[in-house]
């Protein structure tokens, strides 16, 4: 992205938005995830809180809309 942003002449934070504008338009975040949020989930799910969390696909991917239906 970064490399794209300067070929385009903008700054990383127009390119991550113009990104989520024209590629990932159903994204529920509208930006990219950060390190931490990947680290929370896995304090999570190695932590006694997640006990009743079983059989589950977890993922940290900032929310997507496929459709409204």
């Amino acid at each position: 992205m970064k490399a794209t942003a300067e070929q385009q002449g903008i700054s990383d934070t127009e390119m991550e938005k113009v990104f989520f504008t024209t590629m990932r338009g159903t994204s529920l975040l509208k930006r990219f995830i950060k390190p931490e949020e990947i680290a929370n989930l896995v304090t999570y799910i190695a932590s006694p809180l997640s006990a009743a969390t079983n059989g589950a696909a977890l993922r940290a991917d900032g929310g997507v809309i496929k459709s409204a239906f």
